[in-house]
């Protein structure tokens, strides 16, 4: 009888244990007081590995680091492809997406989204010393056209093929394939993110943007319905626009351009 109850009482204890832990952080996160982060690490600037090929680096890696310190979370980074990175939020393996995701009407009806935290768009480039003209998306008719799938760079090019425009496509899972390609010369042209662009032609002088498009914006994505932990990183990212934290990063990742400003929000 005295072992039975000793036994119960270990129990009721690590019930107690557990329920405490969850309040931790509040019950916002799957981990207690761990804020797990999903991100797609070929994506310079925003996330990538350093020289080490271990340490993950970038903008959103900084940006997420920010968001847990203001909720007294710790980070815990899954490095995730990104043909299976919405799916991963959706069955919980991961609290959120802080990974360059760019806000569609499609993603809205299937994910929770923050508020924007940068502004981008899409852009073509192509090497410098080039003999193919492009000044527009429908230049680029018969040309072997590299984008990384399942992007908004995907999604813009099915676009343009549904009306009409025919050309070869190459779609890589990582985007460093895309501009290994287009260096070697197997495909004519890269289509990116201007974000993207910018970095690798900060990189080398071997390639140059020959058309941007229209404005899109970057949040961070959630599970559907998960409003508790969004609304807590719209608050946290709300301060970090009003204590400069986010142009300081905008500066120090993007050469000294500022991408975040256009989307602050009183």
């Amino acid at each position: 009888m005295k072992k039975t109850i000793f036994i119960l009482f270990i129990l009721a204890a690590l019930v107690l244990f557990a329920a405490g832990c969850q309040r931790d952080s509040g019950g916002l996160t799957i981990k207690s007081g761990i804020l797990m982060v999903a991100v797609e690490p070929s994506y310079p600037p925003m996330e990538y590995l350093a020289s080490d090929g271990v340490t993950l680096i970038g903008f959103d890696i900084d940006l997420a680091n920010a968001i847990a310190g203001k909720l007294d979370l710790r980070t815990e980074f899954v490095e995730t492809s990104w043909d299976g990175i919405f799916a991963g939020v959706d069955t919980r393996r991961y609290d959120c997406i802080i990974s360059g995701v760019t806000i569609t009407p499609e993603r809205l009806q299937r994910h929770n989204f923050s508020r924007p935290y940068m502004q981008n768009t899409i852009a073509i480039v192509m090497p410098r010393n080039s003999s193919r003209t492009v000044n527009s998306p429908w230049d680029l008719a018969g040309l072997r056209v590299s984008y990384q799938d399942e992007t908004t760079a995907d999604f813009f090019m099915q676009d343009l093929a549904a009306q009409g425009l025919a050309f070869a496509p190459f779609e890589y899972d990582r985007m460093m394939y895309c501009f290994e390609e287009l260096r070697l010369g197997r495909v004519d042209t890269v289509v990116t993110d201007l974000i993207v662009a910018y970095e690798y032609i900060g990189r080398s002088d071997f390639f140059e943007i020959v058309w941007q498009g229209g404005e899109e914006e970057l949040g961070i994505a959630l599970r559907k319905g998960n409003d508790a932990l969004t609304e807590a990183i719209d608050n946290v990212l709300a301060e970090l626009f009003e204590d400069g934290t986010m142009l300081q990063l905008s500066l120090q990742h993007f050469n000294g351009l500022d991408l975040v400003s256009a989307v602050m929000q009183d």
